[in-house]
């Protein structure tokens, strides 16, 4: 993969976070300096917080300066509009063009929102992502069917391989019952609550 969809990607695996959620991030939601990630308005209307793995920074700051170019030369031509949660753009009335809240993976093409009655650019399409997906499974040679989602779970599954607590899983995944962690447990060919025999280090 390349370029955005792969960005995507890395966040997808090393985030845990659901294709929709990352299409959804704007500028804000990153912390470059905590190594974090907040995802708005998730599974269940909540927030939460997972991590932005460092390696994918530098690769990420590069692709933010090409958007921000993106945004000015919008800006210049009178729209640089994105759609806002809520009710914010009635509370906020130019929040919809300043750059916290701009896209983090914009559409490559504007459209415009009859019912607002002006341009706007939207979001990466989430089909963009899956052919991309797609077509490196399929040069990778991989027989089984991937998709964006199989990054989330194996985020999951190496971190449990790794030893982090299923609790802190929970809390990074955004689930809201634990059993539904626990699945991810029955992949690790550890036995009953992914516990590693003691005979088999002797």
């Amino acid at each position: 993969m390349a370029g955005a969809t792969k960005l995507v990607a890395i966040l997808l695996y090393g985030g845990g976070l659901r294709l929709n959620e990352c299409l959804e991030l704007r500028f804000k939601d990153i912390d470059f300096k905590t190594n974090q990630i907040l995802v708005r308005d998730g599974k269940g209307q909540k927030d939460r917080v997972t991590t932005l793995p460092a390696s994918v920074k530098e690769a990420l700051l590069d692709h933010l300066r090409d958007v921000w170019r993106l945004h000015q030369r919008d800006l210049r031509e009178g729209t640089g509009r994105v759609v806002l949660p809520y009710a914010l753009a009635r509370k906020y009335v130019s929040a919809d063009r300043e750059w916290g809240w701009q896209w983090v993976f914009p559409a490559p093409t504007r459209y415009f929102d009859k019912e607002a009655g002006m341009e706007r650019r939207h979001h990466l399409h989430e089909t963009a992502v899956q052919k991309a997906m797609r077509q490196a499974v399929l040069r990778a040679g991989i027989a089984k069917a991937a998709t964006p989602h199989v990054l989330r779970h194996s985020f999951a599954t190496h971190l449990l391989e790794d030893g982090y607590d299923i609790r802190t899983i929970q809390e990074l995944l955004g689930h809201s019952d634990l059993n539904t962690t626990m699945i991810y447990t029955h992949v690790l060919n550890k036995g009953g609550r992914g516990v590693r025999s003691p005979a088999d280090l002797l």
